[in-house]
């Protein structure tokens, strides 16, 4: 018998009450893991700050682990969401536009707790599923990147495959790295700045 995945939550709840209650589950994650970490983030403090029994959020969520798959997943649903409305009307003529685009809708959706993201991809662990789903988003967003560096007329960098990785794996690491610093950074001068650096790459590129 294989063993029992611990990052999988209960059942979906189907009646809008069983809903609303898993979520009041996962904000007072949130809330908890921000506040104390992931370590110190006991299901015991979470039930406690939701409202709830330890029993009743084990209907929801076996551990700790499960609730952080969820809220994982949710961040990640967020900013495809969030992107997806972004590119609904077209993407901007100059180059510049559009790379602001992308670093905007990225820093959108560290924004509302950077405490949070902080424990969710630095503190706690994996789950393996969600690495891969990680690895599948990233290299959507990567031939979709380079596709649109191979047509665009501002851009002069030799390999648009290779460009691609760099530009998504910039503005991921350095969205995250700066937003979720223990010291802020304006976010609006975390984007102007990524947007010069980014821009000014593809730009003028490298001799071949």
């Amino acid at each position: 018998m294989a063993p029992p995945n611990r990052y999988r939550a209960r059942k979906q709840p189907k009646q809008p009450r069983a809903a609303e209650t898993r979520q009041r589950i996962l904000d007072a994650a949130a809330h908890i893991f921000a506040e104390y970490g992931y370590a110190a983030g006991t299901t015991n403090r979470i039930a406690e700050h939701a409202g709830l029994s330890i029993g009743s959020l084990y209907q929801y969520f076996p551990n700790k682990d499960a609730i952080l798959r969820a809220l994982m997943d949710a961040h990640v649903d967020s900013g495809t969401r969030l992107l997806g409305q972004r590119l609904s009307d077209g993407l901007p003529q100059r180059l510049d536009e559009v790379v602001r685009m992308f670093v905007r809708a990225t820093i959108d959706n560290h924004r509302d707790d950077p405490g949070l993201h902080r424990v969710l991809f630095e503190q706690a662990p994996r789950a393996p599923e969600f690495l891969a789903r990680l690895h599948e988003l990233e290299r959507t967003a990567v031939e979709m990147t380079a596709r649109l560096l191979a047509t665009h007329p501002e851009v002069r960098v030799v390999d648009s495959d290779i460009s691609a990785r760099i530009v998504v794996a910039t503005i991921e690491s350095l969205v995250h790295r700066l937003l979720t610093a223990p010291t802020a950074i304006d976010p609006r001068r975390v984007e102007d700045e990524i947007v010069i650096l980014l821009t000014g790459y593809l730009r003028h590129g490298l001799e071949p």
